[in-house]
C-alpha cells in the first residue's frame, strides 16, 4: 500500500471493534473523523492516550469529531485494556477500538513501518473530514505519546480554514489572530468577509481578529 497523503479519500473497511463491527465510512457517517493507532494493548503509554482521548470527548463532541483508536490486538484483549484504562485513568472509554489483528486497516493506513518495527505499528493521527478526505497526518514512534493539544489545535484550524479565507500562525490556538489569504485582494470583499476590521503588518500580510464561526 503506497503513503496515503493528504487530500486522497480515506481508505474504507470493515473490520471488528470493541464496539462490535465497524463499517469504517458508514460509521463516520457525516463526522470529522481522528483515526490513531496503538503498537499493542496494555503499553502504558497507549493507556495514557486512550485516557486522555476519553477526557476530552466533550471537546472532540463540541467540535463534531468521532474518534477512533486501532491495535493490532483481539477483542476481548480490548474489552480487558479497556476496563485497565477506566481504572487507572480514572474515565470512562466510550469510543470504539479496532481489533486489527489480520492487519486489515494497518495495512490499507501503512502503520506498520519495517524500519522501525516489522510487526508493531507506529503512532499514527489522521484527520479525516465529513468527505471521507485526509485533511492532515501525524506520526509519532511507539515510544512517544501523542500531545493531544495539539490534536485539537489541527482541528480547530482546519474548521476555521475551511468556513473562512484565512490560515492559521505558528503556534496560533484557538482564539488568536488569524492571516487572511494573500489571494484574497479585493477591498469590498475583505470589508465584508472582515467587518471587525484587520491590520496589514506587511503589503502581502493582513492579520485579523478570529473570525466568526
Amino acid at each position: 500500500m503506497a503513503t496515503l497523503r493528504l487530500g486522497d479519500t480515506a481508505p474504507d473497511f470493515t473490520q471488528q471493534s470493541s464496539q462490535g463491527t465497524i463499517r469504517f465510512h458508514a460509521w463516520a457517517g457525516d463526522a470529522w473523523v481522528v483515526l490513531f493507532s496503538h503498537p499493542a494493548d496494555f503499553t502504558p503509554v497507549c493507556t495514557t492516550e486512550l485516557g486522555r482521548t476519553a477526557a476530552l470527548a466533550g471537546e472532540f463532541a463540541r467540535r463534531g469529531v468521532k474518534p477512533i483508536a486501532v491495535s493490532v490486538d483481539p477483542v476481548d484483549q480490548h474489552l480487558q485494556w479497556i476496563g485497565d484504562i477506566d481504572a487507572t485513568q480514572n474515565t470512562t472509554v466510550d469510543f470504539p477500538i479496532l481489533a486489527d489483528a489480520d492487519r486489515t486497516v494497518s495495512t490499507l493506513y501503512d502503520l506498520i513501518h519495517p524500519n522501525a518495527s516489522t510487526t508493531a505499528t507506529v503512532r499514527s493521527v489522521f484527520f479525516i473530514d465529513p468527505a471521507k478526505t485526509i485533511r492532515a497526518t501525524l506520526t509519532y514512534p511507539a515510544s512517544t505519546g501523542r500531545n493531544f493539544d495539539e490534536l485539537l489545535r489541527v482541528i480547530d484550524s482546519l474548521q476555521l480554514t475551511d468556513s473562512h479565507k484565512v490560515a492559521t500562525p505558528a503556534d496560533w490556538k484557538d482564539g488568536d489572530d488569524v492571516v487572511i489569504l494573500p489571494s484574497l485582494q479585493d477591498p469590498a470583499e475583505l470589508a465584508e468577509r472582515f467587518p471587525k476590521g484587520f491590520r496589514t503588518v506587511r503589503p502581502y500580510l493582513r492579520i485579523t481578529p478570529q473570525p466568526n464561526r
